[in-house]
């Protein structure tokens, strides 16, 4: 079935009914990759074309590396639900969704197939270089969304994509004893720990105290730069990593 023209070339055409205007006239400037969380592709995909579903995304990319666009680039999908990014509360306005069929956490979790990530890479080098894409701004879920979602997940390649030109990606320094910051623990290395979350495009308040969002934001992070330990406790690995991060940012890495 066929509604519109696909801005990939190589995607075939399934249009889902759920979707809507971009809000205050922004511009997708924004990747977000996801995991469908379901059992087969071919059931995610019938799910993001469902009406009763009240989700979808612009495109699904399948096991085999078929890559299947719902809804146009122009419009707002609705793939990333309540979160924020570098200050933008709707995510979803300023962002392309790509999700990604695995079947996620729930039912084992499996390596995302060669040719899979091979087709979500040109996809998003196609995307990138239409749109103006900078490397900051290719995210997982879990990164718009921490505490709420964990996908597209540690094993997602992140390295790979970044080695083939997509995203922002450093090697993670490896874990070590040493000091730790931890829920409870209040003070300056948290207030610039949150400080350099933020600046880095993380939803998280500057308090000094170390709570359960910074918790959360933390494990995000990880789970997206350090995935060895993906624990929510700030040790020396992470803080070590995200220094490294923020030091390949462009000096114009403003809040949008």
């Amino acid at each position: 079935m066929s509604g519109f023209m696909a801005d990939y070339p190589a995607a075939d055409v399934r249009v889902s009914p759920n979707f809507g205007e971009r809000r205050a006239g922004m511009i997708p400037d924004t990747i977000v990759l996801h995991y469908t969380g379901m059992e087969s592709g071919e059931a995610a995909e019938r799910w993001l074309c469902d009406p009763a579903s009240e989700v979808s995304s612009h495109y699904l990319v399948h096991e085999d590396g078929r890559v299947v666009q719902m809804v146009r680039e122009e419009a707002r999908a609705w793939h990333a639900g309540k979160g924020s990014w570098n200050g933008a509360s709707d995510v979803n306005s300023c962002s392309i969704g790509i999700e990604i069929a695995n079947p996620g956490h729930a039912f084992g979790y499996p390596d995302f197939p060669v040719r899979q990530i091979e087709a979500v890479i040109e996809l998003c080098r196609d995307i990138g270089r239409r749109r103006g894409i900078r490397p900051q701004r290719v995210l997982g879920h879990s990164d718009v969304a921490p505490g709420r979602k964990i996908d597209p997940g540690e094993k997602f390649p992140w390295r790979e994509l970044a080695d083939n030109g997509v995203g922002l990606y450093v090697r993670p320094a490896s874990l070590a004893d040493g000091v730790v910051l931890d829920v409870g623990v209040k003070g300056e290395s948290v207030e610039k720990l949150q400080s350099m979350l933020t600046y880095y495009g993380y939803g998280i308040e500057i308090t000094g105290f170390y709570d359960a969002q910074t918790e959360a934001v933390v494990a995000a992070f990880q789970r997206h730069f350090r995935p060895d330990r993906v624990d929510g406790i700030a040790d020396w690995s992470t803080r070590d990593t995200l220094l490294r991060l923020l030091a390949l940012l462009p000096n114009d890495n403003t809040i949008s």
